[in-house]
């Protein structure tokens, strides 16, 4: 076990400690309980893509991230890639609890530095009127389609985008003539995350903790179980790689690409996805894809399971006609 990238000590916030194949069976159980609940960030090292140890946090993987790359933003912002592995080290929990701790982390780190360093560095911008409604109900029969309307601003998720995806998901929920529900986005991409200038604008982070666990659109999505389909384009981020990682079935245009940008924000997902997509790609990958804000492809998501179909034609006439 080495400790060699200049972290002090290991129960330093940030610090990384280095786990190599042949520590798995030298470690004893002592090492092994203090080492899983120190603050600290443990590296999976010359293993094969997908192997991790139940003890690691994260393993790097060729063409995504290195260890390198891991580190280098770990340091960056420390206390918030430590809150991200030590929520994902809670394991398997039920969805309720999952979303309970994301929340509640997430509103710690928004009154943390880190996040105010950021939000000082990225000022507010003015807004500007919206020309329609934030998310399109199309209904036809028996099926719902949940369309985010916001293309010029790659249908970033803001409070208008929130409601109205509630409204229509509680619709679905209400109805059950309604037996397919189909979530898509127009536009150059389906969501490119939370709507930034938003970002820490609610001034008490312990009532933004109750507010984002009573309108959580990821439990609404999973509510509903095999009546969802999420339909995903572009380049997407943040919250738009996390909520449809909550449907049962995820398809995905050829152009689609997936990055989670919150820890250099100096924050962690806070949409869901240290619940959603964990239960999909498991939470080493969640960790690699999370710390190192590495952008993936569309075959990455593919094999690690983010998505479940890649489809060519599914914006051409009648395309989406067979989801």
């Amino acid at each position: 076990m080495r400790s060699p990238f200049g972290a002090e000590s290991l129960s330093d916030p940030g610090g990384v400690v280095v786990l190599t194949t042949s520590d798995d069976a030298s470690l004893d159980a002592g090492v092994r309980d203090r080492l899983s609940s120190l603050p600290c960030i443990v590296v999976a090292v010359d293993r094969s893509a997908g192997d991790a140890p139940e003890l690691a946090d994260v393993a790097p993987e060729d063409g995504v991230a290195s260890v390198e790359h891991i580190v280098r933003a770990v340091e960056r912002n420390p206390v918030a890639a430590t809150t991200l592995v030590l929520c994902l080290r809670q394991g398997p929990s039920t969805l309720g609890r999952a979303l309970v701790a994301e929340s509640a982390a997430y509103s710690v780190l928004q009154a943390g530095a880190e996040f105010t360093q950021w939000r000082t560095n990225r000022p507010i911008r003015k807004s500007h009127p919206e020309t329609g409604a934030a998310v399109h109900l199309v209904r036809e029969g028996h099926r719902l389609d949940l369309v985010l309307n916001r293309p010029h601003v790659r249908n970033a998720l803001d409070r208008a985008v929130r409601d109205g995806l509630l409204e229509g998901l509680a619709l679905a929920e209400a109805d059950p003539s309604i037996t397919r529900v189909v979530l898509r986005g127009v536009g150059p991409s389906f969501c490119s995350g939370g709507d930034l200038d938003e970002f820490g604008s609610f001034t008490d982070p312990a009532a933004a903790h109750l507010v984002r666990l009573t309108t959580s659109i990821g439990r609404s999505i999973d509510a509903l179980g095999s009546r969802l389909i999420a339909v995903v384009h572009g380049s997407c981020a943040g919250s738009g790689v996390e909520l449809p990682a909550f449907a049962a079935r995820v398809v995905a245009r050829p152009d689609f690409t997936a990055t989670l940008p919150e820890v250099s924000l100096g924050l962690i997902p806070g949409a869901g996805g240290t619940a959603s997509i964990t239960r999909r790609v498991g939470r080493h990958r969640m960790a690699l894809l999370a710390l190192s804000g590495a952008r993936i492809d569309v075959t990455t998501a593919l094999r690690w399971g983010l998505v479940d179909e890649v489809h060519e034609g599914i914006d051409g006439p009648g395309g989406l006609d067979g989801l």
